[in-house]
């Protein structure tokens, strides 16, 4: 149950939907362009895949994950092209997060924790590098081989931070992470806009 008087050492925040605006159906709509196809065709034959995690926690390379996407879409897409649509994901900062965090940084230590690549790390590192500079450290699944929701990711990345897990406040838009978050012992909120994460805070004094 959360309370005002639950004391938060640490804030761990999820990049995609919390701090940077991500859409997927900016990545199917120019490989379906690209390829000629119908947008539809491309979105039903990909998902969250055995292959696509296993992209996610570093085990593949991106030309291995590329190949199966053209194989699972049935498209004649290059690297390049696939590799353009794949980045075409990013909108831009959630709305107000720059402010927010700029606001708690003197006041409390501030850390993310994305499920990503290192395809899209590439780009989110440096398109939102002054967003990101609010944070003392960013794990990436991909770097530390570990992915939410799995209790052994939120383990890592709190044994990392110092902090115990039942200090840690935790925001993500996807609910099946914050009860991941939840079993590892974090206090955990989903949010999907700065003002659902401004709610949570105040919920803890914060």
């Amino acid at each position: 149950m959360t309370t005002s008087n639950t004391k938060i050492e640490a804030l761990l925040f999820d990049l995609g939907g919390v701090i940077i605006d991500i859409d997927f159906e900016r990545v199917w709509r120019r490989w379906a362009q690209d390829a000629g196809c119908p947008v539809e065709g491309i979105r039903r034959r990909i998902g969250q895949d055995e292959t696509y995690l296993r992209y996610e926690c570093g085990r593949i390379p991106l030309e291995d994950y590329f190949a199966h996407l053209r194989g699972a879409m049935n498209v004649a897409l290059s690297d390049d092209q696939l590799l353009a649509g794949w980045n075409d994901i990013f909108v831009g900062e959630m709305p107000g997060i720059a402010d927010l965090l700029r606001a708690l940084e003197p006041r409390i230590p501030l850390y993310a924790f994305s499920n990503t690549n290192r395809a899209h790390e590439d780009v989110w590192s440096v398109r939102f590098a002054d967003v990101l500079t609010r944070f003392r450290k960013v794990f990436v699944s991909s770097t530390i081989g570990l992915r939410k929701p799995d209790r052994a990711s939120f383990d890592y990345v709190v044994a990392e931070m110092g902090v115990p897990a039942s200090a840690v406040l935790f925001f993500d838009d996807t609910f099946e992470n914050v009860e991941g978050a939840r079993v590892a012992g974090l206090h955990a909120e989903h949010t999907k806009s700065t003002a659902d994460v401004i709610a949570a805070l105040g919920r803890y004094g914060l």
